[in-house]
């Protein structure tokens, strides 16, 4: 992880997980549209398995948000739009 300001949203997947392969298009489409404010990073959880375990991460598709080294929110299962950026704005309405 690197030492920009901005929070870090990770995307936990696998492909063998249909529901996180469905989730992809949505999560590359608000890095886009959030890119000054956020940063977001697609973790696959077959080839980086101890990232996952140490947080906390049991299924997929998972995501967590991280402000500085802290973890300050977390989404587990497959997610509407509305529901990641609801959980978004209660972090980023002071990142501008």
């Amino acid at each position: 992880m690197s030492s920009d300001a901005k929070p870090l949203l990770l995307f936990f997947w696998s492909e063998r997980s249909g529901p996180a392969r469905r989730m992809e298009s949505l999560l590359a489409d608000l890095a886009r549209k959030e890119r000054r404010r956020l940063r977001v990073m697609q973790i696959d959880i077959e080839t980086q398995p101890d990232l996952a375990d140490r947080l906390g991460v049991s299924m997929v598709p998972t995501l967590v948000l991280v402000e500085g080294k802290r973890v300050v929110d977390r989404l587990e299962g497959r997610v509407s739009a509305p529901r990641i950026e609801g959980m978004l704005a209660r972090h980023l309405a002071a990142a501008l």
